[in-house]
């Protein structure tokens, strides 16, 4: 449980702080107030510290029997854009619902596919090896939300949910033949988004050549690059990055760890990987060690998918892969992917009191109180009778 829960915690105070130091300057010329995203920032903290709280302490039978729910749910505010949604930098995936309240189904979806899926699959556990029980109904169901997302041109996001669905059929025992062809079907259908859509292919082309178009397709990739350089060792100082000064466009957000290199250096940008190994590791312990077939298959579907975008948003950075406009998790600045992201450590915890050690621990813990509160009950009883 401190695996998770002490590295996910490090990870969501670290982003608050470097969220403030990153927008300050681009909130203070467009909003005149540098602190207009930190204020926002806490308020989605303090609102997942909430969901949290409460995700905690819902019994995962009950999650379990809620997917469905969850599913319909979730499916229905993803047509909401179509109707009422709000388009920005050209995906149409956000409810608005004034300034300061914008929804983001998709990043809802991520959560759900998980938890409905191990909801699907810990029905049919006894019928898994058969590959119809093992796709249907999980599958088509999962491409259906896929296909929402990227009718709303938001194909990082779809790509995510793709990778979701691959991990989440590795998890329950899908055959490497199964999972290759999935996985060449996405790429495919990935390749075939890009080749039709100019400006992704101009992404691609500017990734392949990275000293192409510096002051466009490659501007933000290589200011990037230059604020981990300048960054060095140990970095320029908390609040004294030069990139944030209109330089990288996404400071606070897609881009929020080239601010974590140039402010904190080499050495802060090891701290947040060292950081999400941890987690990784503590996510992936959780789901070995479960007994309940359900809480392993959502720990390790939580697990994957925030080491996946991680790595993913991590690799971006560093300019391993081309720009795919995917947030840091617990770090980069957001309203629904933060509160989803701090919801899903929730249920990894949930899922953490599964493990025989924790429910052991807790059921002793319980048993100690029982004697102490007896002995006050006693003491408080004789204290009546001398009064």
């Amino acid at each position: 449980m401190y695996l998770v829960g002490v590295p996910a915690l490090l990870l969501l105070g670290l982003g608050t702080i470097m969220v403030w130091s990153a927008s300050s300057v681009y909130a203070a010329t467009q909003f005149g107030n540098a602190y207009t995203f930190i204020q926002r920032q806490l308020v989605f903290v303090a609102l997942g510290i909430v969901v949290i709280a409460i995700v905690y302490r819902v019994p995962l039978d009950l999650t379990r029997r809620l997917g469905w729910l969850m599913f319909v749910v979730s499916g229905a505010l993803m047509c909401v854009p179509f109707v009422m949604g709000k388009r920005i930098k050209g995906n149409l995936n956000w409810i608005d619902f004034g300034p300061m309240m914008r929804l983001q189904p998709s990043e809802i979806v991520k959560v759900v596919l998980i938890l409905w899926g191990a909801t699907i699959f810990t029905a049919k556990r006894r019928t898994l090896a058969d590959p119809r029980h093992l796709l249907f109904p999980f599958v088509p169901f999962a491409l259906l939300m896929v296909g929402l997302t990227l009718m709303q041109h938001d194909l990082g996001t779809a790509m995510i949910m793709g990778l979701i669905l691959v991990l989440m059929l590795w998890n329950v025992g899908g055959s490497w033949k199964l999972l290759a062809g999935f996985g060449a079907v996405i790429a495919a259908g990935a390749g075939a988004l890009v080749w039709l859509n100019q400006n992704r292919l101009t992404r691609i082309f500017a990734f392949l050549d990275p000293t192409s178009d510096l002051s466009g397709a490659n501007y933000q990739p290589s200011q990037a690059q230059f604020g981990l350089a300048i960054g060095g060792w140990w970095g320029v100082g908390l609040g004294q990055s030069r990139m944030k000064w209109g330089f990288l466009a996404e400071a606070h957000t897609d881009y929020v760890l080239a601010i974590i290199g140039e402010e904190m250096g080499l050495i802060g940008t090891l701290s947040v990987l060292a950081l999400f190994v941890i987690l990784t590791y503590g996510g992936f312990r959780i789901a070995l060690h479960s007994t309940s077939f359900y809480a392993r298959v959502v720990a390790a579907g939580i697990t994957g998918w925030m080491a996946i975008q991680a790595l993913i948003n991590i690799s971006v950075v560093l300019r391993l892969l081309p720009v795919l406009g995917v947030p840091l998790p617990l770090v980069s600045y957001g309203g629904s992917s933060l509160v989803m992201n701090v919801a899903a450590v929730g249920v990894l915890l949930r899922c953490a009191r599964e493990e025989p050690a924790a429910a052991a621990f807790l059921a002793n813990r319980e048993r100690s109180k029982q004697p102490r509160a007896r002995l006050s009950a006693i003491m408080g009883v004789a204290e009546c009778r001398r009064s």
